[in-house]
């Protein structure tokens, strides 16, 4: 008997959206049959079969099961809701809107619709080195994590000089929200929630009304500190986190990338030696394949396939991110103030 395959449309069809085609279409269970994005002038279709149109809002109106949203910030709250109170299993990309009452907005959605399933798209926490250190953490072998470290750059926000991303009334942040957004879910990841913030948010180099720097020291339950540093002006993209543990460490350096700007993906882990030049047995794993896209749609899918709940990526997991991120705004002082921030709790 041939089982029926979900029909997938794409809401935002650039470089997010047709890189999630790709492993959408692998999937067994998975089929694209329609997108939609602003640079389709009319409704068609492609030569494949793929029904193509000029805004979200014909997107819905084709039979479908699944809505995948790759749209910019100020669309994203508006387009999920839309999908789900179409009766559709919803996959967004991050970040979830443009604030957080965007994303509470969705939630009040989503507990209408019991039976549909929402899941968003902090796509890191499905790199393998990412996955192998969080198996090392919670294993114990190295004990206990200390503090956490991590600078995550890049050379400008695309495109700085003009754009959706450069203007917060569409994008509600600039390169925090837009990539240091990762790696303030990775550090929620690995420690939990964080309870005290302090932090300098600064927009001294584009002189857009977005950040294009931040930098945080956050302090959870536990007492274990985290430093953030957010960039748009690193010039060479980099992504780098350093886990100190009671028994040793881990380094995370690199992540592959479909530009392949942020080097080599590599794992690091040493254990700690009492000699006065600290840890001296260490193992470097280097990461050639990103199946990342793909593990991350698979188990969407399965979860939809086998009616269970989403594991990770929840709408609660986006909203305690980015009420992290909105902390961090709100804990400079002179930031809030100048963009009228609340406090995000």
């Amino acid at each position: 008997m041939k089982k029926k395959l979900l029909r997938v449309g794409i809401a935002g069809y650039g470089v997010v959206g047709k890189r999630r085609r790709q492993f959408i279409d692998l999937n067994p269970f998975l089929k694209t049959v329609a997108v939609c994005d602003k640079n389709f002038k009319e409704s068609g279709i492609m030569p494949e079969g793929v029904g193509f149109f000029p805004n979200y809002l014909k997107l819905l109106e084709e039979p479908l099961d699944i809505l995948f949203v790759s749209l910019p910030n100020y669309l994203a709250a508006e387009v999920t809701i839309a999908g789900l109170e179409r009766g559709l299993h919803v996959f967004c990309e991050k970040p979830p809107g443009r604030d957080v009452e965007d994303i509470k907005k969705v939630i009040e959605t989503e507990k209408k619709h019991p039976k549909l399933l929402l899941k968003y798209g902090f796509n890191h926490r499905y790199h393998d080195s990412v996955r192998d250190a969080l198996k090392i953490i919670k294993s114990g072998q190295l004990g206990e994590i200390i503090n956490l470290s991590g600078v995550y750059g890049k050379s400008k926000i695309i495109p700085f000089s003009g754009g959706w991303r450069a203007e917060r009334r569409y994008s509600g942040g600039g390169i925090l929200l837009d990539q240091g957004i990762h790696m303030v879910d990775l550090m929620r990841l690995f420690c939990g929630e964080f309870e005290e913030v302090k932090s300098y948010v600064s927009n001294s180099y584009w002189d857009h009304d977005v950040e294009d720097n931040a930098y945080a020291l956050m302090r959870d339950k536990k007492g274990r500190i985290a430093f953030l540093h957010s960039s748009a002006t690193q010039w060479q993209h980099r992504f780098h986190l350093d886990i100190s543990l009671t028994e040793g460490f881990i380094q995370l350096s690199g992540i592959l990338s479909g530009s392949k700007s942020y080097g080599e993906e590599k794992l690091t882990v040493g254990r700690r030696d009492e000699s006065d030049t600290g840890a001296f047995d260490e193992d470097t794993k280097t990461y050639v394949e990103d199946n990342s896209w793909r593990d991350e749609i698979n188990e969407f899918t399965d979860a939809i396939v086998n009616g269970t709940k989403i594991k990770s990526g929840t709408s609660t997991d986006a909203l305690d991110t980015m009420r992290l991120v909105y902390k961090i705004y709100y804990a400079d002082r002179d930031w809030r103030e100048a963009y009228n921030i609340d406090c995000p709790d």
